[in-house]
C-alpha cells in the first residue's frame, strides 16, 4: 500500500572498508611499536650483561721489565715582589 514511501537500505560498505583499513593500520603500528621496544630491551640487556662481566686480569709483571719510576715534580719558583722606592 505505502510501498512508494519506503527507501532502500543505504550502502555503507565504503565505511566498513574504511573502518577495517583504519583498524589494520592501528594494529600494525602497535605491532611495530612492540617490535621496536623488544629490540631496545635486548640492546639494553646486552649492554648490562657486558657491564656485569668481570674486568680482565692485569698481566703479571715479568722479571725482565723494570718498574717505572714516578716522575719527579719540578720545584715551583719562589714568587718575589718588586718594591718601588
Amino acid at each position: 500500500m505505502f510501498l512508494f514511501l519506503q527507501e532502500a537500505t543505504p550502502d555503507t560498505s565504503g565505511y566498513m572498508i574504511a573502518g577495517y583499513a583504519v583498524a589494520f593500520i592501528v594494529m600494525s603500528l602497535y605491532v611495530y611499536s612492540l617490535y621496536v621496544r623488544n629490540r631496545n630491551l635486548r640492546q639494553d640487556l646486552a649492554a648490562l650483561e657486558e657491564m656485569d662481566k668481570p674486568a680482565p686480569p692485569l698481566p703479571a709483571p715479568t722479571s725482565q721489565s723494570k718498574p717505572s719510576k714516578p716522575k719527579a715534580r719540578k720545584k715551583p719558583k719562589p714568587v718575589t715582589k718588586k718594591v718601588r722606592k
